[in-house]
């Protein structure tokens, strides 16, 4: 876990200063310390920040393609490349900073392609991958509510179900009608009015088909639980993308507030967004099940296998450790207890000490997909702060998000999530040879 958080919290830096290039304040300092070395133009045009961006993001993007490519095919602690991951934070710190400072010296000409083609891309899959994930933990959280309610016929975890169930339609109709009052109450908003109506019926339209019998027979645990969860995310991005768009006409409200409080909306806004994606990146990056992965949920190979290595001895042991490994060893064989009690037994030191390693046969997650979505991460913070930047309306602060492009991407990010979890409903009933257990 604290490997995770140490990642996230450089993602999250990054973001920080990502954004920060963009103020007029760092455009004079990039301009002076470069001492007219680059030109920074785009269009004849300058455009320090937008480089900027690019350059300290492609150098995280480069940082993590690095680690992620070294740590390939490693499938548990006592692989030496496993500290890699975990260990040697300082030198990795150090090779982190010198790529910020060596992407400055490469050509403006190239991050033009980079973040047109290449970040653009990787952020649309960055996207897609949240989707996908966002619509397994619908699916998750249901069968986890349901499997208890089977097992114990819990009073607790089904008022669970049916109060999150409730709570989550409640929220999307709260934020749908919001959404008719102040941001699409105009017809010269056709497009909030457009985006919210197709958010409802999509909403409405997932809800009735995840009752359908033909589903209820092909899944039995598909439901509203699921549906509800997709929903409330989707409109959450609708309302998201409604309220960030620019307000040229006359449709977003919360811009015509005092500078003040514009600038404290900015800055609070921007300080959430990247710490949501540092959040979303790192239990993306975990969740290698959803993507196809195996590697990651501490599946224990048999005792008795020819490659089940535990490395017993190693070392030679006290006399009453190696009594108590052999113990252990005979009634995992028996199959009295499982064998990640063996775990525990090898991470005792000889000295009494615990020194806990909870991957020593197998990690908890893919450290080579790990690093390849931090890496979408970073071409999705480029993206988000660079697509459709106008250096003229960037004032102290710059706006996070607050372009068309963003609210379109939003928008259609929540028709593609629609989409995925309708096809997670209806794929079993048009292909059952394929999705049946």
């Amino acid at each position: 876990m604290a490997t995770r958080i140490a990642y996230a919290f450089i993602l999250l830096v990054n973001s920080i200063v990502s954004w920060v290039m963009l103020t007029p304040w760092a455009w004079r300092k990039l301009h002076h310390l470069t001492l007219n070395y680059m030109d920074f133009e785009c269009d004849s045009e300058s455009c320090y920040g937008y480089f900027a961006v690019h350059r300290i993001n492609f150098a995280l993007a480069l940082f993590h393609f690095i680690l992620g490519f070294l740590l390939i095919g490693v499938q548990n602690t006592r692989d030496t490349r496993a500290a890699l991951q975990n260990g040697y934070w300082g030198p990795k710190m150090a090779v982190w900073v010198i790529f910020v400072v060596l992407t400055f010296f490469i050509p403006e000409e190239f991050f033009l392609v980079w973040g047109n083609y290449f970040a653009l891309g990787g952020a649309m899959l960055f996207l897609l991958l949240g989707l996908i994930l966002l619509v397994d933990l619908a699916h998750t959280w249901a069968e986890l509510c349901l499997k208890k309610i089977e097992e114990d016929d819990s009073r607790t975890w089904r008022g669970l179900l049916i109060g999150s169930t409730m709570g989550m339609y409640l929220a999307s109709f709260a934020m749908t009608i919001i959404m008719f009052i102040y941001f699409a109450h105009d017809s010269k908003c056709s497009m909030n009015q457009a985006a919210v109506i197709v958010n409802l019926l999509l909403f409405l339209i997932i809800s009735f088909i995840s009752i359908q019998p033909a589903v209820q027979e092909s899944n039995p645990k598909a439901g509203l639980a699921q549906a509800a969860m997709v929903s409330v995310y989707c409109t959450y991005l609708t309302l998201s993308a409604v309220s960030m768009e620019p307000d040229d006409r006359h449709c977003n409200p919360l811009l015509r507030s005092s500078s003040a409080t514009r600038t404290l909306s900015i800055v609070v806004g921007a300080v959430l967004t990247m710490l949501t994606v540092a959040y979303t990146t790192t239990r993306a990056a975990t969740q290698g099940l959803a993507l196809g992965s195996r590697g990651g949920h501490n599946e224990y190979a048999p005792v008795g296998s020819e490659d089940y290595d535990h490395g017993l001895v190693t070392q030679q042991p006290a006399a009453k450790k190696q009594m108590r490994q052999e113990a252990l060893r005979a009634a995992v064989e028996a199959g009295s207890i499982p064998a990640s009690a063996l775990d525990e037994s090898d991470d005792e030191s000889d000295d009494g000490r615990e020194v806990r390693d909870d991957e020593r046969n197998s990690t908890q997650y893919n450290y080579s997909l790990f690093h390849f979505i931090f890496l979408l991460a970073t071409t999705w913070v480029a993206t988000l702060l660079t697509q459709g930047f106008d250096r003229d309306q960037v004032g102290d602060f710059t706006p996070v998000g607050r372009t068309y492009w963003a609210s379109w991407a939003k928008i259609i990010s929540a028709w593609i999530c629609y989409t995925i979890y309708i096809w997670s409903l209806i794929a079993p009933v048009v292909m059952p040879d394929r999705f049946g257990d």
